[in-house]
């Protein structure tokens, strides 16, 4: 599997705030060379609430074909792609932040070595507010969207959970901190649990090799 560098995977349904905690990590770790967060290659424009480079669906297909994409997936209508350059990151000891579909991350964990899941997830009715504010058709039905939610908390496999509804620099410090370790998000749990009133580390567990260690962390956001 690809390694030594380590592959972010931030999951969650529509209107949890991924891509707003997202971009202000990114800003947290500006001229940090160790952290990557590559442009995600989207089949829909870009807009105000999504910052990413497009193709059209013709030269999505010949982006695939010609083996582009690191990662690829489709939905609600739209396909999406992770560049292939992130495996110049990995190799290279990168930490790599993505945001993908829960639907390939069974696949990832297969091909990389070292892959920490995160789940950002809200109330349903938090993420009706938030769908419903920013108005983009090619969202599609929005109560089939909303109903998703639960069943991405059910069916996901991820490591970390960060319940994102309360100020948004706390969201951010929160998926920092998972970024930049697990050891990082272990030693943060005394001081999240004093604030959030609802952080808490499971402890470490031995990874197969018996070398590394891999925190699980609930990490509520309110």
């Amino acid at each position: 599997m690809l390694g030594p560098g380590r592959l972010v995977l931030v999951v969650g349904p529509s209107g949890a705030g991924k891509d707003t905690l997202i971009d202000g990590v990114r800003q947290g770790c500006a001229g940090d060379s160790t952290v990557a967060f590559p442009r995600r290659v989207i089949t829909r424009p870009a807009s105000a609430f999504e910052d990413h480079d497009t193709l059209n669906r013709d030269a999505f297909d010949r982006a695939i074909t010609a083996g582009t994409f690191a990662l690829w997936w489709e939905a609600h209508g739209n396909r999406y792609g992770i560049p292939l350059a992130i495996e110049d990151d990995i190799r290279a000891g990168r930490t790599v932040v993505c945001n993908v579909s829960r639907t390939i991350v069974d696949a990832v964990r297969g091909r990389y070595a070292n892959v920490a899941v995160v789940l950002i997830t809200a109330p349903q009715r938090i993420l009706k507010v938030r769908l419903t504010s920013r108005e983009r058709g090619s969202d599609g039905n929005l109560r089939r969207r909303i109903a998703r939610s639960t069943e991405l908390g059910r069916s996901c496999r991820h490591d970390f959970v960060i319940r994102n509804v309360g100020p948004r620099a706390v969201g951010i410090r929160r998926l920092l901190s998972l970024i930049r370790g697990p050891a990082a998000s272990c030693m943060a749990a005394a001081d999240g649990a004093a604030e959030a009133g609802g952080t808490r580390c499971r402890g470490a567990a031995a990874a197969s090799s018996g070398a590394q260690a891999a925190c699980w962390r609930t990490a509520t956001c309110d």
